[in-house]
C-alpha cells in the first residue's frame, strides 16, 4: 500500500468520487467517507480498477461521535492524512428566502457549518503529523435568488477555511479553497434543470485539473 493517505469526505458521488479515483490512481490508499454504502462500495471498486486501495467509512459528518472514531482510527493506523478533501455538502431545495424548509436550514447549518468546524478541529491533527494539504471546494451561491440556504452555509464553509488558511500561512498545513468549473454532478442539475449538460465538465476532469495543481 501507498504510503501517500487521502481523506475524503463527501466521496460517494461527484467531484469527491473523482477525486477519490483519480487520486487511487496515482497509487494513494482512500480513506472514503459519505453515508451511502453502496455508492462506497462502488466507488470502492472502481478505485481498486484503477489500481488503488480504499477504506471505506460509512458515517454521517454530521455526527460528532462518528467523525471521532473515523479520526482516532486514522490515527492509530497511519498517524495522519497527507490530504483531506472535503467535498460534503447539504444542498437544500432552491426556494424563496421566506419559505425555506427549517429542517433543510439546520441540515445545511448542521452539514455545512458545524460539521466543518468540527472537521477542521479533528482534522488539523492529522495533517500537521504528515506536512498535509486541505483541501475546500467553493460553490460562489451568496446573494444569488433562491440560494438562500445554500448559498449562506457554504460561504460560512468557505470563510472557515480562509480563515484556516491565513492562520497556518508561515507554519502549515497547507490549506487551498479550489473553485471548480461547472460540472455535470446531480447537484447541479437540481439547481439548474432543463440546462444542457452536454456543455459541462466532466468531474473526473476537474478533479484531474484541481489535483494537478494542487499537487504536480
Amino acid at each position: 500500500m501507498n504510503d501517500k493517505i487521502a481523506l475524503i469526505t463527501g466521496a460517494s458521488r461527484g467531484l469527491g468520487a473523482a477525486m477519490a479515483e483519480n487520486l487511487g490512481a496515482r497509487g494513494w490508499h482512500i480513506v472514503a467517507v459519505a453515508r451511502t454504502v453502496g455508492a462506497l462500495e462502488e466507488l470502492d471498486d472502481r478505485v481498486r480498477a484503477a489500481g488503488g486501495s480504499a477504506t471505506l467509512a460509512p458515517m454521517d459528518v454530521a455526527l460528532p461521535d462518528a467523525m471521532i472514531q473515523l479520526v482516532q482510527g486514522i490515527q492509530g493506523r497511519w498517524g495522519g492524512v497527507d490530504l483531506w478533501v472535503h467535498a460534503a455538502i447539504h444542498a437544500a431545495p432552491l426556494s424563496p428566502m421566506p419559505h425555506v424548509d427549517p429542517k433543510d436550514m439546520a441540515r445545511s447549518i448542521a452539514i455545512n457549518v458545524a460539521a466543518t468546524h468540527g472537521l477542521i478541529a479533528l482534522v488539523d491533527p492529522l495533517l500537521r503529523a504528515r506536512g498535509g494539504t486541505a483541501l475546500f471546494l467553493d460553490d460562489p451561491r451568496s446573494g444569488q435568488p433562491f440560494f438562500g440556504a445554500y448559498g449562506a452555509t457554504k460561504t460560512a464553509q468557505i470563510a472557515m477555511a480562509k480563515s484556516w488558511a491565513a492562520e497556518n500561512a508561515r507554519l502549515g498545513p497547507r490549506v487551498v479553497v479550489a473553485t471548480p468549473a461547472p460540472m455535470a454532478t446531480a447537484t447541479r442539475a437540481r439547481f439548474h434543470p432543463g440546462e444542457d449538460r452536454g456543455a459541462l465538465i466532466p468531474c473526473a476532469t476537474e478533479a484531474d485539473r484541481i489535483l494537478r495543481d494542487l499537487l504536480g
